[in-house]
């Protein structure tokens, strides 16, 4: 299955110059969520993974499904106030401004083996402010996958000394 052709390509948002990848159309395609949980679970055999961190907000969609499908927990990474509990936060650099990421201080234990999930890295600021928060916590990081990846903007080199994995490469 071509997964490229579920991926819309919006030009100028959120802001001019900027190429969003909006996998609203892959989500609406069961076949296609199918193909993409079976990529991304691939390489997952034998981890032993304890917790899945999803990445606020289309990081949880599928985030949600692996930590499912690995019998794992779900950790929520979320932008500021919006987690009810004491968390920790991380502040990165996106291709077009800055922000903070937040987690719940129990949301991870000391020793969980962790899968980071989001939808797209791009330039890898976002993947290494989970993975700062990650193990911040003590978490073990097992693997960072993402449905895509973005290679042009090198978001690979923030995050390298992490196994790395997406099905879909630009």
């Amino acid at each position: 299955m071509a997964l490229e052709n579920y991926i819309r390509d919006i030009q100028d948002f959120p802001k001019p110059g900027i190429g969003f990848k909006d996998i609203t159309p892959l989500l609406g395609s069961a076949e296609a969520v199918k193909e993409c949980m079976g990529l991304l679970l691939s390489n997952l055999k034998d981890k032993n993974i304890d917790k899945v961190v999803g990445v606020e907000s289309r990081g949880f969609f599928f985030a949600t499904l692996l930590a499912y499908e690995l019998n794992a927990g779900f950790v929520p990474v979320r932008k500021p106030n919006k987690l009810p509990y004491e968390t920790i936060s991380s502040s990165y650099e996106l291709e077009y401004g800055i922000d903070t990421l937040e987690v719940h201080i129990d949301g991870i234990q000391k020793g969980d083996r962790v899968l980071i999930h989001d939808d797209v890295l791009a330039t890898g600021g976002t993947a290494a402010a989970v993975c700062e928060l990650v193990e911040k916590l003590g978490g073990v990081i097992v693997q960072c996958n993402f449905l895509m990846q973005l290679s042009f903007l090198n978001g690979k080199d923030k995050i390298s000394k992490y196994d790395i994995y997406s099905p879909l490469i630009y």
